[in-house]
């Protein structure tokens, strides 16, 4: 016969080991090394803003969408850069294909949106840290939601999606990688 407290800490082990195994990668980046294409297209920074693949496994019981933020802590003296920010992302989903960020949209599973980040214009924008300014962290975080859609006023805020994805989500998986020139 098993205990009330047995049975309280499999329980608690099982919610743990839930959570834990809700992960994100990528396949485009290793070790701070970005190819090219994957770098900002705008300020002199040489790339042409190809969103990286990204892949995701374990999300938490009853997900039934995701949002995505792409973030950079590091940038405007420590205030931050909001890179890239996605919602709606069917729960079908176990990834994105490299480019589905572009500013078109086109390659981004059907009902997702696209938001508006730091350059003001919705989809991807690289790394693009300004010469000298060291090494800056790129935070890629998937949150998995219990809707379908991502409850935001119109035409959101970068702010506003990260608060809303983070007060609605079942979970969320974290992912950073690093670059500087």
């Amino acid at each position: 016969m098993i205990s009330r407290f047995s049975f309280a800490a499999l329980v608690l082990f099982g919610l743990a080991t839930q959570a834990s195994a809700f992960e994100i990668s990528s396949p485009s980046v290793s070790n701070g090394k970005w190819d090219a294409k994957y770098l900002g297209d705008e300020a002199g920074c040489g790339g042409k803003s190809v969103s990286i693949a990204l892949a995701w496994k374990g999300p938490p019981a009853g997900t039934k969408s995701y949002a995505l933020t792409m973030f950079d802590p590091d940038a405007n003296g420590g205030k931050g850069f909001w890179h890239w920010l996605a919602w709606n992302i069917p729960a079908s989903a176990n990834g994105l294909a490299e480019g589905a960020g572009s500013k078109s949209g086109k390659r981004m599973p059907k009902g997702a949106v696209s938001g508006k980040g730091g350059v003001g214009r919705a989809g991807y924008f690289g790394p693009c840290p300004p010469p000298g300014s060291g090494t800056h962290h790129y935070v890629f975080t998937l949150y998995a939601l219990g809707e379908a859609k991502l409850r935001t006023p119109e035409s959101p805020s970068p702010e506003m999606v990260s608060v809303a994805a983070k007060s609605q989500a079942l979970g969320e998986a974290t992912v950073t990688y690093t670059y500087g020139r």
